[in-house]
């Protein structure tokens, strides 16, 4: 067990502005309100903000040792315990901060890092987290951050690896390998399963989406599947699969997946690619969008990298513009052409979305009205084995049938349609 300080982590949030080619990489407005969101979820009070226009970071302290200065007046006269970086910080420059201000520092990795080490309900969740940890740390432990070992709790001790800090180098990398090899066991188990839904021609679809955009309202709306769904970032992490009746009377898995964010952790999107790859194998990617939020092309952006850079990008994918009845929420044409308008929260649109991923799901199967001869009545048989036999009449010319047949078997019973 792991117990975490119940004092106040009162923050202060610090970014440089570097004028950088892609700007979701870089600190922006948007990028700080964000943070703040994140600080709030891990439980924190955000005091204020500091950000500095600078054309490269400070490669001891990121925002140069003036600035650092004021930051550390800042936090002074508010109060202040802890700083959170928008950009992740090497091990010298994490000592030389916190050295220089007094305060407890983070930077944006290890706050979403805690978030996860919070909301890992799973016992392959908890893996990944403690994984991703791990890997954070060593690089760090070599740059003599002290602060990575320490036992008073708060915002960036949370998790099942924290203890582990206090470990050499040497210990570190081993219990890191022992996470991959049982990481790997659980991968393998995990693809055992997508091989039988392929034998068994389950289809799938993966939900994905920026954080908080509503994927499993989504969930819940579609399959009745009870998972956890409330207004905050990450609010789930481990993957839950349910059944979905579709309109043509197939089976179909719809998929929950963690949510992405932007300066996402690389180790983050490493130690996780296990689940990710529910993702990468799923036959349609839903992309759930907040339609309300004034940052919503920007998160688009940001999912899309993201599914590029784990080789699925190009995955047949249906566009869901959800919290289309929130105030924020201003109408545009559908683009890609491919988008369904929705709201999982009251329910408007779902039937849209349901026939939309009909159509793009392998297998799909359409109605047929057959007049079957007696001497080919094998085709009874196929029928049943292969597609779905609703009803059949015997009728002087033969049996008449009614019946659900995907594509392949359509072909083969077109030339008995009624």
């Amino acid at each position: 067990m792991y117990e975490n300080s119940d004092i106040q982590e009162r923050a202060i949030l610090v970014g440089a502005h570097r004028g950088l080619l892609n700007p979701l990489e870089d600190t922006t407005e948007e990028s700080m309100h964000e943070l703040a969101q994140l600080a709030e979820t891990a439980g924190a009070e955000v005091l204020g903000e500091i950000v500095q226009n600078r054309d490269a970071a400070d490669k001891a302290t990121f925002i140069g040792e003036g600035k650092l200065l004021e930051v550390k007046e800042m936090a002074e006269s508010l109060e202040a315990n802890l700083l959170i970086f928008d950009d992740e910080l090497t091990g010298s420059q994490l000592k030389n901060i916190e050295k220089i201000t007094e305060c407890s520092v983070i930077d944006r990795s290890a706050l979403i890092l805690d978030i996860f080490a919070g909301r890992a309900l799973s016992g392959e969740g908890k893996l990944q987290v403690e994984l991703a940890q791990l890997k954070y740390s060593l690089p760090r432990l070599t740059g003599g951050y002290q602060s990575l070992s320490r036992q008073g709790g708060g915002i960036g001790t949370r998790g099942p690896g924290e203890t582990k800090l206090e470990s050499d180098r040497r210990h570190i990398r081993g219990r890191i390998s022992a996470l991959e090899k049982e990481i790997e066991e659980l991968s393998r188990h995990r693809e055992l399963l997508r091989t039988r839904r392929r034998k068994n021609e389950v289809p799938t679809a993966a939900l994905v989406g920026y954080t908080n955009a509503g994927k499993s309202t989504l969930l819940n709306a579609l399959t009745d599947a009870g998972v956890l769904a409330e207004n905050m970032l990450f609010a789930t992490l481990d993957p839950t699969v349910r059944a979905l009746a579709m309109e043509d009377g197939r089976e179909a898995l719809l998929i929950d997946t963690v949510g992405f964010i932007r300066k996402l952790p690389h180790h983050l999107i490493e130690a996780f690619k296990s689940t990710l790859e529910e993702a990468v194998t799923a036959d349609v990617l839903l992309h759930v969008i907040d339609a309300s939020s004034p940052e919503m092309d920007n998160q688009i952006a940001v999912v899309h990298r993201l599914l590029d850079s784990l080789g699925c990008g190009d995955k047949p994918m249906l566009s869901v513009y959800n919290k289309c009845d929130a105030a924020g929420f201003t109408p545009r044409p559908p683009h890609p052409e491919r988008a369904v308008y929705i709201s999982a929260k009251n329910g408007d649109g779902l039937d849209t979305l349901l026939s939309a991923l009909d159509d793009l799901l392998p297998g799909k199967r359409r109605k047929l009205e057959l007049l079957i001869p007696y001497a080919e009545g094998s085709i009874l048989h196929t029928i049943r084995t292969e597609g779905e036999l609703l009803s059949e009449d015997y009728t002087p010319e033969g049996t008449a049938v009614t019946c659900m047949a995907d594509a392949a078997l359509c072909a083969r019973l077109i030339k008995y349609q009624r």
